[in-house]
């Protein structure tokens, strides 16, 4: 039996305890102009499935272990749906499909229906289960349909070159390359001592300017709120990186930390970033959950200058780059921080910048454009902050399509858009002049001051949960909790559930581990 990868792993394990959700649909969403012909795009689908076969794997459980197990090309095709609506309502028919929850012990990892809006064209919508795949993935996923889409529509089929992988391949080529954490001269051994040196001493959860209390279980309910930066402002700080050899991430990065500080959240700011996880190129085109998450520590100090801090965190980060193989549950279990359902641990707000996005695939004979704004409502961290570049036809920098997604059990709107507002000063500023001190960045106004100001809420956290008491009956979930207690893993026993949030990149996580005192987890990528 194939075992998972540690990052599927993880969200195996929530799936089972928690039962069907959402929080981990990834929607992926093209829509159609005129002239789609269904059965060719029906055939094409047919042939993404049959080549990825990550989208036709099903997993199981024997002696407590999981693994996976791929289906046949034609057992493991999804049903193709197709489904008359009007084009006012598409919107939220399109929301509410991709919020269907994924039961992993049942469900296949990917769900396909078709809108038809008659003339008005047409939507398409792959719902897949983040255990199948990543935000690279989505790329290669419709490239791969556009072009059997292409192939189907004259006759042929796909003339694509074979994979030379699976990702049922690179589940055990992980654990070839990584070793064992018992083995002092493992690579694994060894990004694992890096990360307990690295995050020594870091802040177990960011004190945000928060709304409300943290609930001991966060319900995953999420919202989403644009943040725009034109061509003028990127193409400075696109300038500002290149002077002080940085990415525009670490840019992004250090401004942010700044905007938390000044919003109350200390001076030493963990910060979550995803990484593609791809370091053989036989994985680049291929469908699958490869990302990992990284922690990226940055030190605010008002007295220093943005250029000083944009410095160091340049250096923390090459660091920290250098390091990315161990999975990130692995790193949250050699750290131990103390244990809560409440929050993810190690870091609780995420930040990515993507390159400028590929066009969206041509389908032969009718126009497509791909739908990226499409939400599940969920937040799987209190805060994520992820700009995408758009560059012109000569490659010049044409602003950042930014998106903050917050969680709502936390924060009201008002909260969220005075930070976005915030950020986006700091990033003018420091674009105009990085040899300001930190602490004259920006300066808060009063109304500002106001609605970033730390609460005094009390901290919520549920009571550590025994066994219970002899007579009573087990609940569904402490039955399964029994069931993998040889699992080292975090674990915060309560009423009904052994909960621990995460996401990798963008995931969730929870582990067992046994009844009596909690220890371990993991983290996930888009």
């Amino acid at each position: 039996m194939t075992p998972l990868s540690y990052a599927q792993r993880r969200l195996w394990f929530v799936n089972r305890l928690e039962g069907a959700g959402s929080t981990y649909n990834v929607p992926v969403v093209v829509r159609f102009g005129p002239g789609l012909e269904v059965g060719v795009l029906e055939s094409a689908l047919a042939d993404v499935v049959e080549r990825h076969e990550v989208l036709r794997t099903v997993y199981g459980e024997s002696g407590g272990e999981p693994h996976q197990t791929v289906l046949g090309p034609v057992e493991g095709r999804p049903a193709f749906e197709v489904v008359e609506c009007s084009a006012g309502e598409v919107e939220a028919r399109v929301e509410e499909f991709a919020r269907r929850p994924f039961d992993l012990v049942v469900d296949r990892p990917l769900r396909v229906r078709l809108y038809s809006m008659g003339a008005e064209g047409s939507v398409l919508v792959l719902s897949v289960h983040h255990i199948a795949t990543d935000g690279w993935s989505e790329g290669v996923l419709l490239r791969d349909l556009a072009e059997a889409y292409g192939a189907r529509r004259v006759g042929r089929v796909p003339g694509w070159e074979p994979l030379p992988v699976q990702y049922a391949d690179y589940t055990l080529w992980q654990r070839d390359v990584l070793g064992s954490a018992e083995d002092p001269e493992s690579l694994l051994s060894r990004q694992l001592a890096f990360w307990n040196g690295a995050l020594e001493g870091a802040p177990r959860a960011l004190d945000l300017p928060f709304d409300r209390a943290r609930p001991a279980v966060p319900s995953g309910r999420g919202a989403r709120m644009p943040l725009d930066i034109g061509a003028d402002l990127h193409t400075k700080l696109v300038r500002l990186a290149g002077e002080h050899g940085c990415t525009l991430l670490m840019v992004v990065q250090a401004a942010l930390a700044v905007t938390l500080s000044k919003a109350g959240a200390g001076e030493d700011i963990p910060l979550g970033t995803p990484v593609a996880g791809r370091d053989d190129e036989a994985l680049d085109d291929l469908v699958g959950f490869f990302v990992n998450s990284l922690v990226l520590r940055t030190r605010v100090d008002a007295e220093r200058s943005f250029a000083e801090t944009l410095r160091e965190v340049r250096d923390t980060d090459l660091k920290a780059y250098a390091h990315q193989e161990a999975p990130f549950d692995l790193v949250v279990e050699e750290l131990n921080p103390e244990r809560s359902t409440s929050h993810h641990p190690l870091f609780q707000v995420t930040v990515a910048v993507e390159g400028a996005s590929a066009r969206s695939p041509e389908f032969a004979g009718t126009e497509a454009v791909t739908v990226s704004s499409v939400s599940a409502g969920v937040a799987k961290f209190d805060l994520a902050v992820a700009f995408t570049e758009r560059r012109g036809e000569d490659g010049a920098p044409a602003g950042l399509s930014g998106l903050v997604e917050y969680a709502v059990d936390l924060f009201d709107a008002d909260t969220v858009r005075a930070l976005v507002a915030v950020l986006e000063r700091t990033l003018r500023s420091v674009a105009e002049d990085a040899s300001v001190a930190v602490g004259d960045v920006v300066r808060l106004s009063a109304r500002e001051r106001s609605a970033l100001t730390t609460r005094d809420l009390p901290e919520r956290l549920p009571k550590e949960v025994e066994e219970p008491a002899p007579g009573l009956p087990r609940t569904p979930r402490q039955e399964i909790s029994s069931g993998i207690r040889r699992w080292r893993g975090w674990i915060v026993w309560w009423p009904r559930v052994a909960v621990f949030r995460l996401v990798p990149g963008w995931c969730r996580s929870i582990v067992g581990s046994g009844l009596r005192c909690p220890t371990r987890s993991d983290g996930c990528g888009s």
